[in-house]
């Protein structure tokens, strides 16, 4: 018995294998056991950083706290304690906010509008039938890679209407 070719996006279909429940695609597998004690020694070794530098911030939180309140202005204060702090550093809270959101909007948007194959940021255009997916044209099936003729889109839409008309 042969194996599978690979999917591509000449025979990719609607029908292609997608991840369930059941048959999760990259779970499990022969790499997985490799890789296990890899990741125990990379995790007991990020416990031990984390509670080494939290017994490191308990021992000098004197010095920790002194550091913080003379670089963010609130040390040695103007009128009140902390018209530093809301003069200098605090000033720039709002405008990391702002950038934030903003940031976060865009990238929201990006995955909304992208190409649903994992790692494709180009724009998707066009719905694969039969299932939610949106993909663009390098992804999809049906859509020319080099481009659509003008013959091939007078083709294209010389079926559909013929399919309309069947319909009725």
């Amino acid at each position: 018995m042969e194996p599978d070719p690979p999917a591509t996006s000449q025979n990719l279909s609607a029908s292609a294998v997608l991840p369930t429940a059941d048959n999760e695609v990259g779970m499990g597998g022969e790499g997985e056991a490799d890789r296990s004690p890899t990741r125990k020694l990379v995790l007991g070794l990020l416990l031990i950083l984390l509670v080494v530098g939290l017994a490191l911030l308990i021992a000098f939180f004197d010095a920790v706290r002194h550091w913080l309140a003379l670089h963010t202005g609130t040390l040695h204060g103007g009128p009140d304690l902390y018209y530093n702090f809301w003069s200098g550093f605090g000033s720039d809270l709002g405008e990391a906010t702002l950038i934030s959101a903003v940031g976060i909007g865009v990238y929201t948007g990006v995955r909304k509008v992208n190409c649903h194959t994992k790692g494709c940021w180009r724009i998707g255009h066009h719905a694969l039938e039969g299932t939610p997916y949106i993909l663009c044209r390098h992804h999809h099936p049906g859509v020319p890679a080099k481009g659509a003729s003008h013959k091939h889109i007078l083709e294209q839409h010389r079926k559909y209407m013929e399919a309309q008309q069947g319909h009725h």
